[in-house]
């Protein structure tokens, strides 16, 4: 496709680069930012630059944060006894959007996956061996997907850590089978948490 503007080209070069969005979409979206006061343009920047630069992740469970500590972990209300472990922060929005955990969480960063190079190295599995030395977990909630990746992740997870005297539990199978967590509703998610079972290594 020809540009008439070299700025305008490279704008939807680099739009059309994000997920989803391809070239006719990324143009779409390129003019409605011109057509548009320049302030909100800037603004819309901004809020991207400071994306980049000022987000940061938790220290104690790895979500999104503008401090060192999340409001979920600094909240004295959330339940220290209970520990949801889940791939991703998408899910943590996902679980807390249900209303229905209010214990805490600790984010992996993935999964599992030898296809694509991932070993429990690269995942923040030490993390959840720190949250359980302090004694105060209870419980560990498996929240992963019900994938075969989540399945694997879960079983290496319960096996490196089932010596310990803390419950294992997982989500109802709910979610079906395949299905990533961020992708489901929020009324069966939120029933997953709450009828969630004992977590079984033959399962």
């Amino acid at each position: 496709m020809e540009y008439p503007s070299k700025v305008l080209a490279k704008a939807v070069e680099e739009i059309s680069g994000l997920p989803g969005i391809g070239k006719k979409s990324a143009l779409r979206l390129a003019l409605h930012l011109l057509r548009q006061p320049e302030s909100q343009a800037m603004v819309l920047g901004e809020s991207l630059q400071k994306l980049v630069t000022d987000i940061k992740y938790c220290r104690d469970c790895h979500n999104f944060s503008d401090a060192e500590i999340c409001e979920i972990c600094s909240n004295p209300k959330r339940n220290d006894e209970v520990l949801c472990i889940v791939e991703d922060v998408r899910d943590v929005m996902a679980i807390e959007n249900t209303g229905k955990y209010r214990g805490r969480y600790l984010v992996l960063g993935g999964k599992i996956s030898p296809m694509e190079g991932i070993g429990p190295n690269q995942l923040n599995i030490p993390a959840i061996e720190r949250k359980l030395e302090t004694g105060s977990v209870k419980e560990l909630i498996f929240a992963l997907s019900a994938t075969m990746e989540g399945d694997t992740t879960t079983y290496y997870i319960y096996k490196k850590f089932k010596h310990l005297k803390v419950n294992f539990s997982t989500i109802a199978r709910g979610i079906s089978v395949g299905d990533e967590l961020e992708y489901a509703d929020e009324i069966s998610l939120g029933r997953s948490i709450q009828n969630r079972v004992p977590y079984d290594e033959k399962d």
